[in-house]
């Protein structure tokens, strides 16, 4: 990677990404511990942790990254603090309710879809990947979710780095496709948690899903996120970690604490941002 660029993890699954010039937010989530995530349905979710840093302390962002619908991804706090003209790629379901919400900036990507974006150093291409929040039929009582690749290229048009986000999902044979399109994946961050809705339905990743999702990706570094942040999580690191040393992959992932910044160029950073 020739660029220059950080991630910073603020909690959940909120990170800040710079690279390049560009500064790009993904789910962003600023409730504060004992605060109530709404997931629809009258279910919640109590944060159990306060992140790294408020939204007030934000760069100037060239985009917002949701994944999907889900208040633990986008908070009644972002929705009264964010900017209304900000860029926003997430689902076409969400960028109909951001539209409501007066987010006259956001753009719905089906599957496979992208946008891109131009800077002074290069440009950002924004690519939605397959994700499944939920197993079989109660897929449909959740919203819409999003996997997304970003990939920055240099002012020649050459991919300078490739970061793959997996969103909240369950692994299942559409992700396959991914690393087929994308052989060649620098850093990923996985969405983790294996979180359960009323206690009995698993929604994300747990650490052997984790696990086994790193192994299909393929990435030379990945990034564990959205673990232990809510009291619907049921899955704790220690076990990612246990199924990633297990799988042969635990060379390659990088444990960020909540506000601690990772060199995109691989060097850690433990400092709070």
């Amino acid at each position: 990677m020739a660029g220059h660029g950080s991630l910073t993890f603020i909690g959940n699954a909120t990170v800040l990404i710079r690279y390049n010039g560009f500064a790009l937010l993904t789910d962003p989530n600023f409730l504060h511990r004992g605060q109530r995530a709404y997931l629809g349905f009258g279910l919640s979710s109590r944060r159990l942790t306060d992140p790294a840093m408020g939204i007030d302390e934000l760069p100037p962002l060239d985009a917002v990254v949701l994944s999907h619908m889900h208040g633990d991804h986008w908070d009644r706090v972002t929705r009264r603090g964010l900017d209304r003209d900000t860029l926003i790629l997430t689902t076409p379901h969400a960028a109909r309710r951001l539209g409501h919400q007066g987010f006259g900036q956001a753009v719905g990507l089906g599957t496979w879809r992208a946008h891109e974006l131009r800077g002074g150093n290069g440009s950002l291409k924004v690519t939605s990947l397959p994700a499944r929040h939920a197993p079989g039929i109660a897929e449909t009582l959740l919203p819409p979710v999003m996997g997304s690749m970003l990939e920055f290229r240099d002012p020649a048009g050459q991919v300078d780095l490739r970061l793959l986000i997996s969103g909240d999902t369950l692994m299942d044979h559409w992700l396959e496709a991914i690393p087929r399109h994308f052989p060649d994946i620098d850093v990923a961050l996985v969405h983790l948690g294996g979180t359960k809705l009323l206690g009995l339905m698993t929604v994300t990743m747990d650490g052997e899903q984790g696990a086994r999702w790193v192994d299909l990706m393929n990435p030379r570094t990945v990034v564990p996120i959205h673990y232990d942040d809510y009291s619907a999580f049921a899955s704790p690191l220690q076990d990612f970690r246990q199924y990633a040393e297990q799988a042969g992959v635990g060379d390659r992932v990088v444990y960020l604490q909540r506000g601690q910044t990772y060199d995109l160029t691989g060097r850690q950073i433990p400092h709070r941002a």
